[in-house]
């Protein structure tokens, strides 16, 4: 039986998740910043349909990259040699998880819902959800949103306005994180897409325990940001 929060009730363990779907593990509870923390500490994360119980899920096996194994092609490193664009962190949170949320299909909808923008906008305003941004000729052309505890970093969603653009933020973040002493990037499950770029899957027994480690480390550079100068090339977080 799926377990369902109530309060400050704990999760239970990850090995009571299920099968199918691949990783639910409980109902109910809520999007504050403790229990969403509480939560990212033990690799589980709030996935779910807005005007439904919120559902949490840990599957097995989860996708991640490795900073230091990021691939980039040919024609995307192009693309950021040569391509005019500005990248900025932290400057407009609430308009990137708002593109995210944008449908992107005939069915439309979206599981990124209203609940959902303002819980991760408290833990922005608390300094433990960033976002990358990509911006072209002065607008927010595409970009991603995650959470950041330790050394460790949760990629959420991505969207983009312009060809690239989510790849050309993606990129700078991960590049980032390299010299930040980044030990892993939480991708949750498999997509061609972050394949591409170097992430793999790993059983979440192994997962977990690198994740321990890394969220026990100091905190990554603080504030995020970059220095709001536009340039061919982009400048580097300060």
């Amino acid at each position: 039986m799926l377990a369902w929060l109530d309060g400050n009730s704990p999760f239970p363990p990850l090995n009571r998740a299920l099968q199918s779907p691949n990783g639910l593990l409980a109902a109910g509870g809520d999007l504050s910043p403790q229990r969403l923390l509480q939560a990212y500490s033990q690799g589980i994360f709030p996935w779910y349909n807005p005007g439904e119980p919120i559902l949490w899920w840990s599957p097995n096996p989860r996708m991640v990259l490795i900073p230091q194994q990021l691939r980039v092609t040919r024609s995307l490193a192009k693309v950021l040699r040569n391509r005019s664009y500005e990248i900025r962190v932290d400057t407009a949170f609430r308009q990137v998880m708002t593109a995210c949320a944008a449908p992107r299909d005939a069915e439309g909808g979206s599981w990124i819902g209203p609940e959902i923008i303002d819980g991760y906008c408290e833990l922005h305003r608390l300094g433990h959800a960033h976002s990358i941004e990509t911006w072209i000729n002065g607008e927010l052309a595409g970009g991603l949103y995650g959470v950041a505890l330790g050394k460790m970093f949760y990629g959420e969603s991505m969207f983009t306005r312009s060809n690239d653009a989510s790849k050309i933020a993606f990129v700078h973040l991960v590049q980032k994180l390299q010299q930040w002493g980044c030990g892993m990037i939480d991708c949750q499950m498999f997509t061609d897409h972050l394949h591409s770029f170097g992430a793999q899957l790993i059983p979440r027994e192994q997962f977990t325990a690198k994740l321990r480690l890394l969220i026990a480390e100091e905190a990554m550079f603080q504030p995020w940001h970059y220095r709001n100068v536009p340039t061919s090339t982009a400048k580097s977080p300060g």
